[in-house]
């Protein structure tokens, strides 16, 4: 497989979020779904939806989000809606919460290390493309949080997050927690439901990671870990695989003070193993050219 293109910026205002969407020479057609992370309740690293304005009008664009698996304020459709109206994402957007109705999307993943199907919101039938707009940074679980991760656990289900989150044992957010699968397997199925996601859209998918407010903490955690590394830029790419990979560099690559504590997050997960996964699966590489943008 040839190398994958990533273009990157240093410079991190809205307007070039649009321009990195438009270096990448794609149009995505129809009813266009934008993938973001609504941010926990208490959560101060979300990126605020001020910064994303200009992207989401420029794709004409729905915000949409899915339910959590774990307590909080966005683990049901009410409270979820109250915490989107409370962060101001309704107040520029329309918002879908896709699994809000059920029953599930099933996507088949035939070739699935692990898992042989995912549980998206049923509401992600609506769109004919999407833009999986990520904010990269640690994560407790996963150890780091990118593309991947939204086109997987992201795009699931309240249900469905469980299933990834279990490795295919159960569905059932309130079994689960207590009876987590070997951290591979959980990586696995990650990359597994990602795959999934992105045959569901074909070429109508484009991914762009903003590299700001670099805490080792996702912003799925009400009391996270303040930023350790300055921010570092934007990217962007049509391949989901190759652009957390080169984030995943950058980092590697930093002099940052902070760097070594965020590898060591990423390491303590062996966060890695999400990329190595879903390169196996080949519906990207790890192999890109890195393309400045200034």
């Amino acid at each position: 497989m040839e190398k994958s293109k990533v273009y990157f910026t240093k410079e991190i205002t809205p307007e070039s979020v649009v321009k990195m969407y438009e270096t990448l020479g794609v149009k995505l057609p129809g009813k266009v779904a934008v993938k973001l992370h609504s941010g926990e309740q208490g959560n101060q690293n979300y990126i605020r939806p001020e910064f994303v304005k200009a992207i989401v009008e420029k794709v004409n664009g729905t915000v949409v989000e899915c339910n959590t698996a774990y307590d909080g304020a966005r683990n049901y459709t009410d409270k979820h809606k109250k915490l989107m109206e409370d962060h101001g994402w309704t107040k520029y957007f329309d918002v879908d919460i896709m699994d809000a109705e059920g029953p599930d999307l099933v996507l088949d993943i035939p070739n699935g290390k692990i898992l042989k199907e995912n549980f998206v919101g049923k509401d992600m039938a609506k769109y004919d493309s999407m833009l999986v707009l990520s904010h990269f940074k640690g994560h407790p679980m996963g150890g780091y949080g990118g593309a991947l991760k939204q086109l997987s656990i992201g795009c699931a289900s309240s249900e469905g997050k469980s299933w990834i989150h279990s490795a295919g044992q159960s569905k059932d957010q309130t079994k689960i927690w207590g009876n987590l699968p070997e951290q591979d397997r959980f990586l696995e199925s990650m990359a597994d439901a990602a795959s999934s996601v992105v045959k569901h859209f074909g070429k109508n998918i484009v991914f762009i990671n903003v590299m700001v407010n670099l805490s080792v903490d996702c912003d799925c955690c009400a009391v996270a870990e303040d930023p350790c590394m300055k921010d570092i830029g934007i990217l962007a790419s049509t391949d989901p695989i190759a652009i957390d990979q080169a984030c995943i560099d950058l980092v590697y690559n930093s002099k940052d003070p902070g760097r070594d504590h965020f590898v060591a997050r990423v390491e303590r997960q062996h966060g890695i193993h999400t990329i190595e996964a879903a390169a196996e699966l080949g519906f990207g590489t790890r192999e890109y050219e890195l393309i400045k943008i200034d």
